[in-house]
């Protein structure tokens, strides 16, 4: 049996308090053993510290004023331990299952940087409204549109320190930023699931 590897999730946030209790519940109530978690928020005053006080230990958060978005997300994987990285934001939900089958993936698929998969838009009150517009990977039309769901990509630790973190300088897109600067030196996968 191989060796697990070590998952680092990181949940940017910032006055998501009505949220953020959902996503980490998502991130807890995952079967994949072996993850870290962490919540760096940049300063919430709204009910956000008051959920994440309410965790105790159970993982690690900060709430301090940041850069933004992608401040925030470089800050927790630069603190990551793990060799497979996930980003979270503080409204966005894993679905059961979710860590365990992209680790399956990249185990076995070694020659793989990055894996996404499917993904639901849903209302505030957590109904599907429709299927996000995902495909299967294809440089070529990475270039036309950006149809990796930022929530379901797992990626690991070595292809970030290669191709650089998030971009601090954008304020949109800093996700597609990165699959495109993945895309170029890596190979892609994606799973229907």
């Amino acid at each position: 049996m191989p060796r697990l590897p070590l998952v680092s999730i990181v949940t940017p946030s910032y006055n998501q308090g009505r949220f953020i209790r959902e996503t980490i519940e998502s991130v807890l109530s995952q079967d994949y053993p072996h993850t870290e978690y962490m919540v760096i928020d940049g300063g919430s005053t709204d009910t956000t510290v008051a959920v994440l006080r309410g965790y105790g230990q159970r993982f690690f958060w900060t709430s301090e004023p940041d850069r933004g978005q992608a401040h925030a997300v470089n800050k927790g994987w630069m603190m990551a331990r793990g060799e497979v990285w996930g980003w979270l934001n503080s409204d966005d939900l894993y679905l059961p299952g979710a860590v365990g089958n992209a680790v399956d993936y990249l185990v076995s698929h070694p020659d793989v940087g990055m894996v996404y998969g499917e993904a639901y838009h849903v209302s505030e009150e957590g109904i599907i409204i429709e299927r996000y517009p995902t495909e299967p990977f294809d440089a070529s039309r990475l270039g036309d549109t950006c149809y990796i769901c930022q929530p379901t990509v797992f990626i690991r630790r070595t292809v970030v320190e290669d191709v650089g973190f998030l971009d601090e300088s954008l304020n949109y897109c800093i996700d597609y930023d990165l699959w495109i600067r993945i895309a170029k030196r890596y190979r892609i996968g994606y799973v229907r699931e």
